[in-house]
């Protein structure tokens, strides 16, 4: 029986479910390779990174189910999923994920429009005459 270790991710209104299984290191997010679906370079290293900081690249089989945001939100919601389901594989690997700042959630979002506004801190323009 072969364990599997699973762990949410968000950022921004991103979010991504993800589940690690011992195998040959394949990554499908969605149901397509990773490097399919994230197709610059930079965001397929963001996602490995975990993976690099942990010493586990070829290790695990992972599935990502990520909904809502955009592309940039998805990768940091896939990031900080990998991060947390390697921690709960291996918890030793935990000051190198923070040293890394993979374990922090950004909790940034966007702000709401205020009534009486066209945007969240954007005003009209004011006329003094």
């Amino acid at each position: 029986m072969s364990v599997a270790y699973s762990a949410t991710g968000r950022r921004k209104t991103a979010s991504a479910r993800v589940t690690l299984k011992p195998g040959s290191g394949a990554i499908t997010i969605n149901g397509r390779p990773y490097d399919e679906y994230f197709g610059t370079l930079s965001l397929q290293n963001q996602i490995l990174q975990p993976f690099h900081v942990a010493g586990s690249s070829n290790k695990y089989d992972t599935v990502v189910s990520a909904k809502g945001g955009g592309v940039i939100g998805q990768v940091g919601a896939i990031q900080l999923g990998l991060a947390r389901a390697l921690l709960k594989s291996n918890a030793e690997i935990k000051d190198a994920l923070r040293e890394d700042n993979l374990l922090t959630r950004d909790p940034r979002k966007k702000e709401r429009k205020k009534p009486g506004q066209p945007k969240a801190r954007k005003r009209f323009q004011f006329s003094k005459r």
